[in-house]
């Protein structure tokens, strides 16, 4: 009794829960983020222009790119259809930014990228829980 209330394993039947609501979060965290970027051209030129400005190699390809992962990554975490793709892809896009971008500020301007970064990597090697398409496929 005082083991299962010191560590509170009780709260284990809300996983599949905790495991939604982060991907949910995090999905729609994504396409907030690039919507605006999704929508117009003028806020992806602004975009191209801020990988420039931190040497990026082909700003004009490397912002497209990483807006539409994120959008892309972004639908499939709220669909819970192939997650651990998307979780690979979101880590991948934030080690990116956290080295090219973030790397000589505090860890406060690292914090948002490398929280994405830890996220992506727990959905990649969790799936995306019970109530999933990639669960409804049988997968995880």
């Amino acid at each position: 009794m005082l083991t299962r209330l010191l560590f509170l394993e009780d709260l284990n039947r809300f996983s599949d829960l905790g495991a939604l609501a982060l991907r949910v979060l995090t999905g729609a965290f994504l396409i907030w983020g690039v919507w605006d970027n999704v929508v117009s051209a003028e806020r992806m030129a602004d975009f191209v222009d801020f990988l420039k400005a931190n040497g990026f190699a082909a700003p004009h390809l490397m912002a497209p790119l990483s807006v539409y992962a994120q959008l892309v990554c972004g639908v499939l975490f709220v669909l819970g259809f192939l997650t651990r793709w998307a979780g690979l892809a979101t880590m991948v896009n934030f080690i990116v930014g956290v080295v090219m971008v973030h790397w000589t500020e505090d860890f406060r301007g690292w914090w948002p990228a490398i929280v994405l970064v830890a996220i992506g990597f727990h959905l990649a090697v969790a799936g995306a829980g019970k109530w999933s398409l990639d669960r409804r496929a049988g997968r995880t």
